[in-house]
């Protein structure tokens, strides 16, 4: 996913560092870079964030729709995923590139919110079998600096938590069911975000491995292994991208870190996003968290 080209002089600096857990930028293997994230910042959807890693820059909108549910899943309601890899946010885009890694993306997204521990998704029903609440999440990628896959995991979580539902009444006349939807910005309801899971990706470079990625490091990097971890620990999704190949062992180890990493990166991003939410009617500065 990154189209930095190293010399082979300086894709040995890199794997002769990593082995001694020392990047090039000072950071251990499982060390991230400092995230920066801002909500509530698009006024015409439930919720909306957008979050900045190094170069690397999303855009995340949420918007609560009524809808029937699913007839497989009729006590349910459903999420929804689209992502758009802007063509300036990397020459890898253009044409179809951005496309396709736009649909892996979602497809990524879908699959750990799939898992029964990700998000209750009983809370949107509204009427069994009949009405639900539909949640529409657009992505955009803006820039791209590396690790998409676990930007793009924070920023939708973000745009959750700054969601906001309204109540709806259910009243009966004359043996059919009426919904009022409540217009009080005030009477509405949150999700539960602390089960939604955040991606790790963990990249194999040499004989180690490391999270959060640079570029540079992608570019040495045959396979990696991306663990879809909630705020429980628990695994709601793993597959692994890249023509490389991964031995048991390497497995077994990057869902270690990925299980340790990920609690912590849940921890992190809900503490800065109820800071942030605490400051934002005094107009400062956006907050970050560093890993």
């Amino acid at each position: 996913m990154a189209d930095t080209m190293l010399s082979e002089f300086e894709r040995t600096y890199v794997v002769d560092g990593i082995e001694k857990d020392f990047r090039s930028d000072g950071r251990s293997c499982q060390d991230y870079r400092h995230f920066e994230v801002e909500t509530g910042i698009v006024s015409n959807t439930s919720g909306s964030a957008r979050l900045r890693l190094s170069k690397t820059d999303i855009l995340v909108g949420v918007k609560v729709e009524i809808g029937e549910p699913h007839q497989l899943k009729p006590e349910q309601g459903y999420i929804e995923f689209f992502v758009d890899c802007s063509a300036n946010a990397s020459p890898d885009f253009e044409g179809r590139g951005g496309e396709e890694l736009g649909s892996m993306l979602a497809k990524t997204l879908e699959r750990a919110y799939n898992h029964p521990s990700a998000i209750d998704l009983e809370s949107l029903c509204i009427l069994p079998g009949k009405q639900c609440w539909v949640l529409y999440i657009d992505a955009v990628v803006l820039e791209c600096g590396g690790n998409l896959f676990d930007s793009l995991s924070l920023a939708v979580k973000a745009a959750l938590f700054n969601t906001r539902i309204p109540n709806v009444t259910v009243s009966v006349e004359e043996g059919d069911e009426q919904l009022e939807i409540s217009d009080d910005p005030d009477d509405c309801r949150r999700l539960d975000v602390d089960p939604i899971p955040v991606t790790v990706t963990l990249s194999k470079i040499g004989h180690r491995h490391v999270v959060d990625a640079s570029p540079q490091e992608e570019t040495c990097s045959l396979a990696q292994l991306l663990v879809s971890i909630n705020g429980d620990r628990n695994i709601c999704a793993m597959q692994k991208v890249g023509s490389g190949a991964l031995d048991p062992d390497s497995i077994f180890e990057m869902i270690e870190t990925a299980h340790s990493v990920g609690k912590k990166l849940n921890k992190a991003l809900i503490k800065a996003l109820k800071k942030e939410e605490s400051m934002a009617t005094s107009n400062q500065e956006k907050v970050g968290f560093l890993l």
